[in-house]
């Protein structure tokens, strides 16, 4: 099939070719929402008006064909288009008005989500309509996305019943056609949600997301597919397009239950990844000052007790927003039920890494100026335990798993938080740089703590759940708490002030040093 030429600007021009919703959660609506969300222009190109919500459609109407001409005859007279999507055609006539249309305007990305079967089961579509789409999936699609039983129409074959078998049918499809499928595990009933890419040349590159336990997904189908079209036309790449694409509508399910519209299955949260992250991006300050955000509220209690009054004033301050933060970070959630993708724990692990060496030094640093031996023996031995014991796991993994330690970069999070550790540790009184350092001890033991509660022998993180759920470590914090109860107890007032604060840096630095996986990929 003959193509445009590659884009030549930074945002490209993605055109959906589809139907409507006016409740906004499926059709054009979903889709314009999808692509702006993936980094696209959106554009649209109606082809049936559809009167539908939640809970189902109650009629469709169909414009005339010189209509839907006229409609893309505006937008490619006019702008430059880097990849279609096509939705709901509908029937077979409109259906041969956009493949004549496309014929005479090829496009390099086409993305055809083919709207033929229900999730249920039924038919949408006529016989002649099923033939004609079928054709056109054929002669202009690169990539198609079908749910198991529109897969299962395009091969000729039963509904697939595990993922296994739907990545075989994508197979037969792909090679068969030229054209690459996507897998969506999403649609079978348990499991994973998973996505695989089948290319025609039989490769298979499986975008894994764990399954979200909601009845709103009203419109995931459109939506993956012109975010897909979008992250296509981005980087050129469908495997690495459709990882993003995976990762972005599983987090858009996954919050779908904030939004409230309509009393059927609801639409997912489209724009939730761009609050999160213009969240992570605002500058402004931290909170220190511990103040619950609900008066009265209960704080978290720790799993490792404080030392003393004065540790367990700081842990006080943390429990009021800190620590619970950190705990619903999708990061740690999707760590402790195993389903965090392979990719983002490499990544933790090699910042982790990166971390170890500079958190090391400032521990042998504060080892210089603690008060007694006994002490400055202890941090001393910690900054050994920290670059020695505890990066051997991940030198380990490192090995085993072909990455390279070497030819990685400290991420700019954790640049800044080593920075802040060795500044207070080197300009700052004794118990200041004891407590900017103490978080790493306590406020990760109490995330391995809570972690180790669903590990088990077969959870694909176990090795680094138990080193950091051990007895061992937790052994360790208990003498980092007394030590650093001292210190404290010894300080002016002016310090301990100043000690609270640089212990609440810290952890926000903590909670940004987990965050930072869950935004490593592509943006």
């Amino acid at each position: 099939m003959p193509t445009q030429p590659a884009q030549r600007h930074t945002t490209p021009n993605i055109l959906s070719i589809a139907g409507t919703d006016p409740t906004g959660g499926a059709g054009i609506q979903a889709d314009l929402k999808s692509i702006a969300a993936a980094g696209g222009y959106g554009m649209c190109v109606v082809t049936s008006l559809v009167a539908q919500n939640t809970q189902g459609v109650r009629e469709i109407h169909t414009p005339p064909q010189e209509f839907l001409a006229a409609q893309l005859e505006a937008v490619f007279d006019d702008v430059e288009v880097d990849a279609v999507k096509i939705g709901m055609l509908g029937d077979a006539e409109t259906t041969a008005t956009v493949s004549r249309y496309l014929a005479q305007h090829p496009v390099r990305h086409v993305v055809v989500d083919p709207v033929m079967v229900a999730t249920s089961g039924d038919r949408l579509l006529t016989a002649d309509a099923e033939d004609a789409l079928r054709e056109f999936v054929r002669e202009h699609a690169t990539v198609v996305t079908p749910n198991l039983p529109e897969l299962a129409v395009l091969t000729g074959e039963e509904v697939a019943q595990d993922f296994n078998q739907a990545i075989e049918q994508g197979h037969k499809f792909a090679s068969e056609t030229g054209v690459a499928v996507v897998v969506k595990g999403g649609h079978l009933k348990e499991g994973a949600a998973s996505n695989a890419l089948v290319s025609p040349d039989g490769s298979v590159e499986v975008a894994e997301v764990p399954r979200v336990d909601t009845k709103n997904t009203h419109g995931t189908g459109c939506s993956l597919s012109s975010a897909l079209a979008a992250r296509i036309a981005l980087s050129g790449d469908q495997a690495r397009a459709l990882r993003w694409t995976s990762h972005w509508l599983h987090e858009a399910i996954a919050t779908a239950d904030e939004l409230n519209v309509g009393q059927g299955h609801g639409p997912v949260n489209h724009f939730h990844q761009l609050r999160r992250l213009a969240g992570n991006a605002s500058t402004q300050p931290w909170d220190l000052s511990g103040t619950p955000p609900d008066e009265g509220a209960e704080l978290l209690a720790a799993k490792i007790e404080a030392a003393g009054p004065h540790t367990q004033a700081l842990w006080d301050r943390a429990a009021a927003k800190v620590w619970p933060d950190t705990l619903n970070l999708p990061h740690i959630q999707a760590l402790r039920s195993g389903e965090l993708p392979r990719e983002e724990f490499e990544f933790y692990l090699l910042q982790d890494a990166h971390y170890l060496q500079e958190y090391s030094r400032a521990l042998a640093n504060l080892s210089v100026k603690a008060h007694t031996p006994d002490d400055q023996v202890w941090w001393a031995q910690s900054a050994v335990v920290a670059i020695e014991a505890e990066s051997d796991l991940h030198h380990t993994w490192f090995s085993s798993h072909d990455l390279d330690f070497s030819g990685s970069e400290v991420s700019p999070i954790t640049a800044a938080y080593t920075n802040f550790l060795k500044a207070q540790v080197a300009l700052e009184d004794y118990a200041v740089g004891a407590a900017a350092v103490l978080p790493c001890f306590w406020l990760y033991a109490e995330v391995g703590l809570h972690l180790a509660e669903a590990n088990h022998d077969a959870h694909p993180y176990n090795a680094w759940l138990s080193m950091y759920g051990g007895e061992e470590f937790t052994s360790d914090v208990r003498t980092a708490l007394a030590t650093v109860e001292r210190a404290l107890e010894a300080a002016s007032p002016e310090a301990r002030e100043k000690a609270a604060d640089a212990f609440m840096y810290a952890c926000y630095y903590e909670l940004e040093f987990f965050d930072q996986s869950s935004r490593s990929g592509d943006l």
